[in-house]
């Protein structure tokens, strides 16, 4: 330590009496400057380290662990000694190190076995989740899970089915907690769609999944219900609120109170989307602080309407702890999902600030917020849902910050609050929606007016209609709360659907370079956290990633890493070579292209082009099998093919190395080649 302590002195001290004097005494002044307004920059050096540990293409060993330890007490040591400005640069290496070390654990802590090959036969297993799949078919989750012929220790934790053989509707949905068996397809989660994309795998890993699949039989009930009580309440209170609210209405209430999409159709879905209104079907920041919100002030206003207890008693305090209560309730009613988790430590350090006479929204608080996220779920700093909400928090701070230091408004109250629901709406759309179009490919150009039509409503008439409805419903009187929300949860769904069908609604836009996202992040964070003139810095690295989102280039090829769908790059689009098949591939590669057309269009490119290389897409075992070429071809195939072909053939056989392949022509016309393998390396949820 004391060693450490000396060269770092040293070096200080060089740099003190060398050339670079004026440099460094003015980079320890700003430095200094910052004092007092550092630890928002907390959460963002663990991000860097967290987003380190992702971003590597091999695993750290295990052994790595106790010297970031070691590393991490010496930076730690070093800080406290120097007592100068540059003690903080000490404190940020500390805090990278602390993530790289926390997402490295976490990815460990969560290690499971995983299947190794395609399965097909009885799956038994105890039912912890119930939700829909792309296709909208009934999709559960088992744990306890028995395979037959696969011992217990390479068994996977917990598995995915779709049930795409079960007909009926909810009667025949299985019941959480019960013991069922069906007959499904299983496979390993897979691998990016295409080199670079979302990372199924790495999603699957922290979610202890270690197979997906589908079945085409109806599923059996062997045991009735066991455990799984919270989720049993869910899916009761669910279909309690259902029966009461028939059709999308009701299956609209169901998903905010419980978390229950499972009777949301996909076409009501799609609407939420494309009016930019789906963020009221997540539980999230928005439905917890309705909630909270709500429960306080309720609270406080029946407390001091009985003076004996207003006057003698911490009215605010205890209106905190009673929210802060049913933020909990919350959270175990909803399934603790992990937007539901993020909200719900949000609000609970908001309350305790109250609590502690602390201001309850600050940016202070933000970062609290987000520290404790990352601790608990480091991988969460790569979902959109985190970075989605942590920026919409982070700029209604500032910007309502910078507006409480203007001129007091003193006109009719009305206005000022449909000015701060006006302003609200606008500053947390343009905060989230750099974001929502990088991770969904799509821009709601209409978005503003359904949020200002449907927003508050949902805080003045849904949500505490919601909140009367669960206390009454003990009395068999929850009808009257819940047909109040549903006139709002009617009124919402109109406004979806309305502006959904605008002409120019849902506006695609292509997935931007990897560089593109941390950059802005950066950018605007500097903008904000930073004080003085030095913020406007920030300004340089956000216009650097618009200028590369505007440059990024789509792959001219794209192979799916099954064989069974290629895509080539075209003027008038992306042309595919099956017209059916491989539909969640193909969605994904055309949302990413920026392209809203449907499968069979893009396939309609394919026989219409003359494609700009000698390609073949061959399917069918036995006509792989047959296959021969000429050299200078290239050959997708989704079988193995003969050895030794004069041609290049990607069929199952290679494809397994290499994952999804996608191509770049060069100027001078060679194909340049990236493997999905290559980008996502040997990882714990790779191998």
């Amino acid at each position: 330590m004391e060693g450490v302590m000396t060269v770092a002195g040293q070096s200080i001290s060089n740099a003190r009496g060398g050339e670079g004097g004026q440099v460094f005494h003015a980079v320890e002044a700003a430095l200094l400057r910052q004092r007092g307004h550092l630890f928002p920059w907390v959460p963002v050096a663990m991000s860097v380290g967290i987003g380190g540990y992702f971003a590597l293409r091999f695993e750290p060993t295990l052994a790595m662990l106790p010297l970031i330890a070691l590393a991490s007490v010496s930076l730690a040591f070093v800080a406290w000694r120097l007592r100068s400005g540059w003690a903080y640069l000490f404190i940020v290496a500390l805090l990278v190190l602390a993530g790289f070390g926390l997402a490295m654990a976490r990815a460990h802590l969560v290690a499971h076995p995983v299947l190794e090959w395609r399965y097909y036969g009885p799956v038994e297993g105890r039912v912890i989740g119930l939700d829909r799949s792309s296709s909208d078919k009934v999709r559960v989750t088992l744990d306890r899970v028995v395979l037959t012929r696969i011992p217990p220790a390479k068994t996977p934790d917990r598995i995915r089915v779709a049930l795409h053989g079960q007909e009926g509707g909810a009667a025949l949905t299985p019941a959480p907690g019960a013991r069922v068996i069906v007959t499904a397809n299983l496979s390993p989660p897979g691998g990016p769609v295409e080199p670079g994309g979302f990372d199924f795998q790495r999603h699957s890993w922290f979610l202890r999944l270690g197979g997906v699949g589908y079945a085409r039989t109806p599923i059996l009930m062997i045991e009735p219900p066991d455990g799984a009580l919270m989720l049993r309440l869910r899916m009761a209170l669910s279909q309690r609120v259902q029966a009461v609210l028939p059709g999308e209405t009701g299956a609209f209430a169901a998903a905010i109170m419980t978390g229950d999409r499972s009777g949301m159709g996909l076409g009501t879905i799609k609407a939420l989307r494309t009016s930019n209104l789906a963020h009221l079907l997540a539980i999230s920041g928005l439905h917890m602080g309705l909630l909270v919100g709500f429960v306080f002030a309720a609270v406080r206003v029946l407390l001091n309407l009985i003076p004996p207890l207003g006057l003698r008693l911490p009215v605010k305090k205890i209106a905190a702890v009673i929210a802060l209560v049913a933020a909990m309730g919350y959270l175990a009613l909803s399934g603790g999902s992990i937007s539901t988790e993020r909200a719900f430590v949000m609000v609970s350090v908001m309350l305790l600030a109250v609590v502690v006479d602390r201001r309850a929204i600050s940016l202070r608080s933000v970062a609290l917020a987000a520290v404790i996220v990352l601790v608990l779920r480091p991988e969460a700093l790569l979902g959109p849902g985190f970075q989605m909400s942590f920026a919409a928090t982070v700029a209604l701070v500032a910007v309502f910050r910078w507006l409480s230091g203007l001129p007091r408004y003193e006109g009719p109250a009305w206005v000022r609050g449909a000015a701060t629901v006006v302003i609200s709406s606008a500053v947390a759309g343009a905060a989230t929606a750099p974001f929502a179009a990088a991770h969904f490919n799509q821009l709601s150009e209409f978005g503003l007016v359904a949020n200002l039509l449907s927003v508050p409503l949902m805080g003045v008439l849904v949500m505490p209609a919601l909140v009367l409805a669960a206390m009454l419903m003990p009395f068999g009187l929850d009808w009257i709360g819940l047909q109040l929300a549903g006139s709002g949860l009617n009124w919402i769904l109109g406004v979806a659907h309305l502006v959904a069908g605008w002409e120019g609604t849902r506006g695609a836009v292509p997935s931007p370079d990897w560089r593109v996202l941390p950059l802005l992040t950066i950018g605007a964070l500097m903008v904000v956290l930073w004080q003085g003139r030095l913020r406007v810095i920030g300004v340089l690295p956000v216009a650097v990633a618009f200028g590369l989102w505007a440059l990024t280039s789509r792959p001219d090829l794209l192979i799916a890493d099954n064989g069974g769908l290629v895509g080539v790059l075209r003027p008038e689009g992306r042309a595919l070579s099956k017209a059916r098949g491989s539909g969640f591939v193909a969605q994904n590669w055309l949302e990413n292209d920026g392209d809203p057309v449907g499968q069979p269009e893009a396939a309609s490119r394919w026989l219409a082009s003359e494609l700009p290389l000698r390609l073949r897409h061959v399917t069918g075992k036995k006509t792989v099998a047959n296959l021969t070429c000429d050299p200078g071809e290239m050959i997708v195939a989704n079988a193995d093919g003969p050895e030794d072909l004069p041609c290049e053939v990607f069929d199952i056989k290679r494809l397994r190395q290499t994952g999804a392949v996608a191509g770049y022509f060069a100027q001078d016309g060679k194909l340049r080649l990236i493997f999905a393998r290559e980008l996502t390396g040997n990882r714990l949820w790779t191998r």
